[in-house]
């Protein structure tokens, strides 16, 4: 509240002063006033302090977004799910997906500037498939709205040694968070799957134009706060023969298997903590690694054409060795994706995406299925920052799993229409 009455101030006071003054009074100057004062204005009346203001609003970046969509499941399911969907989750409902505030003063390294910061907050449906819950947070609801958070530091190293400290999107996987940036509504299975989010640090070695190596040490996979003492790594590399390919390739490998389950209402708490944070341990607990083999690739074919392809490997076990009553057999995710954008006029554009998904344990589903899912949209841009995405998606399994609007009967498909409508403003500008 303090820097918006000070922005308003600053943008006030040079009216007020260059305002004539009413009858009987006496004009006061700019030079009379920094004489009361006894700081240095500027011609507009500012002080050093104000300047510095000023400043900081200037290079601060906002963007404000509102994600809204409705959606119609043939299938009608109970309750109006729509099973293994990241985003669109309710059908035959009017639905707010999220609503996002970025606020970010970047890094500028030619300004003298080599540290920078950003907050994102966030809130909607997406919020609850984004934001972690009990599987995976000790106590989700002390961060439920912060979807990043982290500042940012560039050391004189070569062409800029980049380390990021807070929590940040995961970079596994070639969709993101922000609907405005995919070229679809809906987001992919992999996507579902696939690491939201990490807390902890991150690093960027630019070793030149083309390439980039990238090195993570997290709390884990949607872990805000850890809940065991294993430490989660990911090195990966950005490489860009050419402007307009980019190919990522990643690798993370974490222990996703807590030491502790939280009390969420204790009774009493010997010694004192601050709520969610009284535990029972889990002994033994479970030490079974994860892996992910993650790589995609983004080619701008022609100004018009944009093509992405993605492939995953994922292999998680219980435990990391075999023992009576222990299995160190390995559970394991795989596939890929494949999407396609036409800009076929200014303000309009069609989008594709076909994926396939293997879910031999359960890992992600929670039954052992093939699942197939293909996506087609049409893109209509009202206003620069308002779009509507019209998008019919068909999600395919090898077996009965998706709801119908019988209770407990359940069929092979889940075909679905839907209208979003997405609208941002601010003066941050490209991909969020």
């Amino acid at each position: 509240m303090r820097l918006v009455l000070a922005v308003i101030g600053l943008v006030a006071g040079p009216c007020l002063a260059n305002a004539q003054p009413s009858s009987g009074a006496e004009a006061v100057t700019v030079d009379d006033q920094a004489k009361d004062g006894g700081t240095d204005r500027d011609k507009d009346g500012h002080n050093d302090e104000d300047q510095d203001l000023l400043a900081f609003v200037r290079e601060m970046k906002v963007g404000i977004g509102l994600d809204t969509y409705y959606e119609w499941n043939f299938n009608r399911p109970i309750g109006r799910v729509n099973l293994l969907r990241a985003y669109d989750v309710t059908s035959n409902s009017f639905s707010l997906n999220q609503a996002s505030l970025i606020l970010e003063h970047p890094v500028d390294v030619d300004a003298g500037r080599r540290f920078g910061g950003r907050l994102d907050l966030q809130y909607g449906q997406a919020t609850e498939t984004l934001q972690g819950s009990l599987a995976n947070e000790p106590r989700p609801q002390a961060y439920r709205p912060i979807f990043q958070a982290y500042g940012t530091y560039v050391f004189p190293v070569a062409d800029g040694l980049t380390v990021d400290f807070g929590k940040w999107a995961s970079a596994i996987g070639y969709e993101n968070n922000y609907t405005k940036d995919q070229i679809n509504y809906s987001r992919s299975f992999w996507f579902d799957y696939l690491p939201f989010y990490h807390m902890g640090a991150r690093v960027n070695f630019k070793m030149n134009d083309a390439v980039a190596l990238n090195y993570w040490i997290t709390n884990g996979t949607q872990q805000t706060e850890a809940f065991n003492n294993y430490k989660d790594q990911m090195f990966g590399a950005v490489v860009q023969p050419r402007k307009t390919v980019s190919w990522t390739i990643n690798y993370y490998l974490g222990q996703e298997h807590p030491d502790v389950t939280a009390v969420q209402n204790p009774a009493t708490t010997s010694p004192p903590t601050q709520p969610g944070l009284s535990v029972t341990p889990i002994d033994p607990a479970p030490d079974g690694r994860l892996h992910i083999f993650d790589t995609y690739l983004s080619w701008q074919v022609r100004p018009d054409t944009t093509v992405g392809i993605e492939a995953d490997y994922v292999i998680s076990r219980m435990w990391e060795n075999d023992a009576p009553g222990r299995s160190a057999a390995p559970s394991k995710v795989s596939g890929g994706a494949l999407y396609i954008r036409r800009q076929l006029t200014p303000t309009v554009a069609v989008a594709g995406r076909v994926e396939y998904l293997r879910d031999r344990d359960g890992l992600f589903s929670g039954t052992s299925q093939s699942l197939k899912e293909a996506t087609l949209t049409y893109e209509y841009r009202l206003e620069k920052g308002l779009v509507f995405r019209g998008e019919w998606r068909g999600d395919f399994s090898n077996v009965p799993f998706f709801l119908t609007r019988t209770f407990g009967e359940v069929q092979n498909d889940q075909p679905t229409l839907t209208a979003g409508l997405i609208w941002w403003w601010g003066n941050k500008q490209g991909t969020w």
